[in-house]
C-alpha cells in the first residue's frame, strides 16, 4: 500500500492529501502505460469469435449441438467418406490403426465398463472402440478432423451417423438406433471401456475431489514420478525418433506461419527463405505455365503427402511411374479424373486412395498431366 506520509518526509514535500497524491500516481500510472503499446494490444472478442474458437466438445457434452444420427445414414456415409482409408468395417489397413473390426462388445463389458483383455498385452493393444472411455472424443474428433483431405466439412448430423455406424459395429447399439443429443449419456453408460481412465493423479486440476459414486478425481498434486533434475553424469541426451517425414513437411505450408509470433511455442520451419522465395516465383510461373499450374496444384490439395514426384512409392506411386504406365494414353484421360475424385484401389497395390474434394476441371487437369507425361 502507498504512504503519503513517507513520501511527504523522504523527499521534504509539502503536505498533500492523500487523495491528490493518489490522483497524481493514477495519472502518472497511465502515462506509462501508454507509453507501453503492448499494454494496450488486442481488443475483448465479440461473441462470434468466441463462438468460432469455443468448438469442443467435453466429455459431459457440453459443446455438442442438438442433433441426430442414423447407423443407416452413417454407412452411406461411411462408405462415402471414411471406407478407403478406415475399411469398409472399420477395419483399417497397414497404414491406419482399427477402429472396430471384429471388436463386439459383450453385455458384460457395457455392465463393467472395462475390457478386461487390455490389463493382458499378449492379447494386442485393441481397437479404438474398445480403449474409447468417453464418446465425446468420437463427436470432437470426427467432427474437426475428418475426413483428412476435408477437414471440418461435415455436418453435425452427419457425425451423429458416422458416430451411430462405429457404435453398431462394435455391438454398443442396434442397427435401428437414432443417436440424438438427449441420449448420447445412455450411450456413454454402455461404452465397454467407460471406467478404465485413470482420474487419480497429479495433474487433475483442484486438488483432490470425492465423487458422490466414490470416484476420487485427482489425488491433491502429488507428482506421478518422483526424478530428480540431473546435474552431472546424466544419461546421454534424448533423440527424436519419430518426426513429420520429408514428403509431408510441406503439405499444409510452412508450419511456422501458421502459429502466433509471440507466446512459447513457435512453429517448426518447414519452408527456407529460399524454399519460401522459390514457391513465390513458381506461384507466379503457374499464371502461364500449365506444368507448373498443376504442380502448385498437387501442393495446394496435399496430394505430395501421398505421392512423389518421381518414380519412388510414398503410400501411393510417384506421378512419374504414373505417368509411364498412362504415357500417350489420351481415352484414360476421362478415367483417371474419376479415380482421383472418387478415390479407388488396386491398381496400384492394397493401400486405397481416398475420394478428394476437388473440382472435375482441376482433376481432369491433373489427369492430362499425367497421360502427357508429368513435365515439372
Amino acid at each position: 500500500m502507498f504512504n503519503s506520509r513517507i513520501l511527504e518526509n523522504t523527499l521534504g514535500l509539502p503536505k498533500f492529501s492523500k487523495a491528490a497524491v493518489a490522483a497524481a500516481l493514477a495519472v502518472a500510472a497511465s502515462a506509462a502505460w501508454g507509453a507501453n503499446p503492448g499494454a494496450s494490444l488486442g481488443q475483448p472478442a465479440t461473441q462470434a469469435e468466441i463462438q468460432a474458437w469455443n468448438i469442443d466438445v467435453r466429455p459431459d457434452f457440453q459443446g455438442l449441438p442438438a442433433g441426430q444420427g442414423t447407423v443407416a445414414e452413417g454407412t452411406k456415409l461411411w462408405e462415402a467418406k471414411c471406407a478407403s482409408c478406415h475399411g469398409d468395417f472399420a477395419d483399417s489397413n497397414s497404414v491406419f490403426p482399427p477402429l472396430v473390426g471384429a471388436f463386439q462388445a459383450t453385455k458384460e463389458e457395457m455392465k463393467t465398463g472395462i475390457v478386461a483383455k487390455l490389463g493382458n498385452p499378449s492379447e494386442g493393444f485393441g481397437t479404438s472402440l474398445e480403449k474409447l472411455s468417453t464418446l465425446s472424443t468420437l463427436f470432437d474428433y470426427i467432427h474437426r478432423a475428418m475426413p483428412w483431405t476435408s477437414p471440418d466439412s461435415l455436418t453435425w448430423n452427419e457425425t451423429y451417423s458416422l458416430v451411430d455406424y462405429l457404435l453398431n459395429l462394435a455391438n454398443i447399439v442396434p442397427a435401428n438406433f437414432v443417436l440424438t443429443r438427449d441420449n448420447v449419456q445412455q450411450v456413454q453408460d454402455k461404452l465397454p471401456n467407460r471406467n478404465d481412465m485413470t482420474w487419480n493423479h497429479g495433474m487433475w486440476p483442484g486438488g483432490k475431489q470425492v465423487l458422490a459414486d466414490g470416484k476420487v478425481l485427482g489425488n491433491g498434486g502429488i507428482p506421478d514420478v518422483h526424478n530428480k533434475e540431473c546435474m552431472k553424469d546424466c544419461a546421454p541426451k534424448p533423440v527424436v525418433s519419430s518426426s513429420i517425414p520429408d514428403f509431408a513437411m510441406n503439405t499444409w505450408g510452412n508450419l511456422q506461419d501458421q502459429y502466433r509470433p509471440w507466446g512459447p511455442i513457435r512453429g517448426q520451419v518447414t519452408l527456407s527463405k529460399a524454399e519460401l522465395e522459390k514457391a513465390a516465383k513458381a506461384k507466379q510461373a503457374a499464371a502461364s505455365d500449365p506444368n507448373a499450374k498443376v504442380v502448385e496444384l498437387l501442393k495446394a490439395h496435399g496430394c505430395i503427402a501421398c505421392h512423389s514426384m518421381g518414380d519412388n512409392t510414398l503410400v501411393g506411386p510417384g506421378y512419374a511411374a504414373v505417368a509411364k504406365k498412362y504415357a500417350g494414353q489420351q481415352g484414360v484421360v476421362a478415367e483417371l479424373t474419376q479415380r482421383i475424385i472418387k478415390g479407388g484401389s488396386g491398381t496400384w497395390g492394397s493401400i486405397p486412395m481416398p475420394p478428394q474434394s476437388i473440382s472435375e476441371g482441376d482433376a481432369k487437369m491433373i489427369a492430362t498431366w499425367l497421360v502427357d507425361g508429368a513435365k515439372q
